[in-house]
């Protein structure tokens, strides 16, 4: 299973109230410098640009908001053309991006979907969930050692995000990298004791290279922490093939 991250958005702060503009008094002549008044003229000017500044934000947000909530209610062609207005607005919202690619991945337009992640990450390269999207997509389609290339860009970012870890091992496995595979299984581990997927595809990569002991071990820590699913699971699951006539494993699927 490959999760998806999602951003969604904090509440704007409101801008700052702007000052107003001071009367100039002047001295009997009742004349002013020609400068002052260009002076004048140019705060007015800033202050019409910070209004429309503030007016395009805030629809924006409230667009950004709007995509995100039928994100939410799985009505994902609306959320893209929602989020498509929010970037034809600003084009450089990365997270307008990223939720973009979700909708579209959940849609199964993967390339389309690589694209809106590979926008995200021109826009800021230091966003870990757009690589760990675009990971998850490569994967589904096979793309292994490309996902394995985003994978590693999201934990670089990110080093403690445990589904990075997990699915760079699932990436290795279907690359027969298995020690590899093994080392990141081991990493999510240290981050997360509990997390009872990252034993279970432990096992199976020990399982494939016929290390018994080493897999019914980590089949056992996963069962521990969820019984019915991995009993289950390993009794169908062909990556424990060369496991089937071993007692311990019989006794542990019992």
């Amino acid at each position: 299973m490959y999760d998806i991250c999602r951003y969604k958005m904090t509440d704007s702060g409101s801008f700052a109230a702007l000052s107003l503009i001071a009367l100039l008094t002047f001295g009997c002549s009742n004349v002013a410098p020609a400068y002052e008044y260009t002076n004048q003229a140019v705060q007015e000017s800033n202050v019409a640009q910070l209004l429309t500044e503030a007016q395009t934000t805030q629809q924006v947000d409230g667009l950004f908001r709007q995509a995100n909530s039928l994100l939410d209610a799985h009505s994902y062609k609306n959320a893209i053309e929602t989020y498509d207005k929010v970037l034809k607005i600003r084009p450089n919202k990365a997270e307008a991006w990223i939720n973009r690619g979700n909708a579209l991945t959940v849609l199964q337009r993967n390339e389309d979907a690589i694209t809106s992640y590979d926008n995200a990450v021109k826009i800021n390269p230091r966003l870990s969930t757009a690589w760990f999207n675009r990971g998850n997509v490569l994967s589904g389609l096979k793309r292994y050692t490309e996902a394995l290339a985003s994978y590693d860009k999201s934990i670089a970012i990110e080093p403690d995000k445990e589904e990075a870890w997990i699915n760079r091992g699932i990436a290795l496995a279907k690359l027969n990298r298995y020690t590899e595979a093994i080392a990141s299984y081991d990493k999510a581990i240290a981050i997360n004791p509990k997390k009872h997927l990252t034993y279970y595809n432990k096992a199976c990569a020990y399982a494939l290279q016929n290390k018994h002991e080493e897999a019914i071990k980590n089949l056992q820590a996963a069962i521990k922490l969820q019984p019915a699913k991995y009993k289950t699971l390993a009794k169908s699951d062909t990556d424990f093939t060369a496991l089937r006539q071993d007692k311990r494993f019989q006794d542990l699927l019992n």
